[in-house]
């Protein structure tokens, strides 16, 4: 994509090799639910949506993926947990392929962030918990149902599935998500997990959970295919913990007994009058302590993301928004070139082709 003298003026767009996969620069597809996935189903739409924003040697992750019909939250997210959903991703995962991309599943479950609209007969959402989302729109979240002890290898087993689903689809890896509030977050974070058995109480069984899921991904399709994103320094959907550091720092440490191949940290960020700051997260101790690759996300600027990277604070950066609205940004910070405005009106509606493969790319000749 650069030159040498390019990519040495310009961080990001080094190349970085992440264990087998040799990526030519550090801008990584961020997962970004898009609710076009009609019925749960990916759709032929989203061939050319993630083959636009491929490069030879770029990584991308998917939009979050449910691993069962317990999994959805949200209206027309994709699932990966039916043959119909596996062969459906097939031709997507070709096209990123097609193009010379590195292409990898994230698989999640919402656990109590749903309604039971998108539950199976109406029932109640599952959590480690039966305490509800706290939200201003009170018809928005159903009180969910806390998961009996037995119940708990069923979920694990959902992900182990979703993962050799993921695989038999072409997918190169899967990202297991762990953050944001959903439901392996909601085992991690003492301030909504309650429980009084082995996955509750102290750190270490706050943590089992997450634990055990990746311990049966990696059996079921190999450490140098996983990666996990987690968000130990935020408090989506009311997910707190009061030790954060220690969170994050006991995660890296267990995943390193696996061997995975990344970890995918959410930075939280200020964003005030259009700028970002960091807020105090601490991921040093993460980045000390984790053996494999460190992605970090959080509204990074080109400006920003090269400083991740020259500081060696990560190895990639994911870029959503920004990415969503500028389908060649790799192209545009190799020149520092004008980035498009993304619309948020248009990011979750369920038209096609507006707000999701019609952003202009820079000229040909530019």
């Amino acid at each position: 994509m650069t030159s040498n003298d390019d990519a040495n003026n310009v961080p990001l767009l080094t190349p970085y090799k992440m264990s087998k996969f040799h990526l030519s620069h550090r801008v990584v597809l961020a997962p970004l639910t898009r609710q076009r996935s009609y019925g749960n189903v990916p759709q032929p739409h989203a061939i050319l949506y993630y083959q636009q924003r491929t490069t030879k040697g770029g990584l991308l992750i998917s939009e979050a993926t449910g691993v069962s019909d317990t999994a959805q939250g949200y209206k027309d997210t994709p699932g990966i947990w039916t043959k119909e959903q596996v062969e459906a991703w097939r031709p997507i995962v070709d096209g990123v392929h097609a193009k010379g991309g590195t292409f990898f599943c994230q698989i999640w479950h919402v656990g109590r962030v749903s309604n039971s609209t998108f539950q199976p007969n109406g029932q109640a959402p599952i959590s480690s918990t039966d305490k509800p989302v706290k939200s201003q729109h009170v018809a928005k979240f159903t009180p969910p149902r806390r998961l009996e002890t037995d119940e708990i290898p069923f979920i694990i087993n959902n992900f182990r599935v979703a993962a050799r689903n993921a695989i038999e689809a072409g997918f190169d890896g899967v990202e297991i998500h762990g953050a944001h509030g959903y439901l392996i977050d909601q085992f991690l974070k003492d301030h909504v997990n309650d429980r009084t058995d082995i996955y509750g109480g102290s750190l270490e069984n706050r943590c089992r959970f997450a634990v055990e899921i990746v311990q049966a991904v990696v059996d079921e399709i190999g450490a140098d295919k996983v990666g996990i994103r987690l968000s130990p320094f935020a408090n989506y959907s009311g997910a707190v913990d009061s030790n954060p550091e220690a969170l994050g720092l006991y995660m890296a440490n267990a995943l390193n007994n696996f061997g995975v191949l990344y970890c995918h940290v959410v930075v939280p960020r200020m964003v005030k009058n259009g700028e970002n700051s960091e807020t105090p997260s601490n991921i040093g101790l993460m980045r000390s302590a984790f053996k494999g690759t460190i992605i970090v996300a959080g509204g990074y600027s080109r400006e920003d993301g090269n400083h991740a990277i020259s500081s060696g604070y990560a190895d990639l950066v994911a870029y959503g928004r920004l990415f969503l609205s500028n389908p060649d940004l790799p192209r545009r910070f190799e020149i520092d070139a004008t980035l498009n405005k993304y619309n948020s009106e248009t990011f979750y509606t369920p038209d096609p082709v507006l707000g999701y493969t019609d952003y202009p790319f820079l000229p040909s000749d530019v």
